[in-house]
């Protein structure tokens, strides 16, 4: 587990979390340009996995319909961590969530559940 790995919450928690966010930006800081090119480097990430199946023992996280697994929201797209094989994607059950992230998950849920509901609102 990366926690384990890295033997650092207090980093894991802040600064670490602070970059992921912020990662987009600073691919543009870095290039002067678009980080268009990285967002089409994961989408063929994701197409390459689905198509041709993760590695055995592996999983990825790839977004996803939730069917409810992890208390997110069944409906909602969500990055899961999923095992791919035969072009199907399957969410990987049964790990652990430690107190931290599992707040962070639901903050996250609750705002796609928030965007959801705005899209849908603008259909009508």
């Amino acid at each position: 587990p990366v926690r384990e790995l890295v033997a650092d919450d207090e980093w894991l928690n802040t600064e670490f979390i602070s970059t992921v966010q912020q990662r987009g930006a600073a691919i543009i800081k870095a290039r002067k340009q678009s980080s268009a090119l990285s967002a089409a480097s994961s989408a063929c990430d994701h197409i390459r996995d689905w198509v041709l199946g993760t590695p055995e023992g592996t999983f990825v996280s790839m977004g996803v319909y939730s069917d409810g697994s992890y208390g997110v929201p069944a409906g909602l797209i969500y990055s899961f961590p999923v095992t791919c094989s035969g072009g199907e994607w399957t969410i990987v059950q049964g790990l652990p969530i430690d107190e931290f992230s599992r707040k962070k998950m639901d903050a996250t849920a609750q705002e796609l559940s928030e965007e959801k509901t705005l899209a849908y609102s603008c259909l009508n």
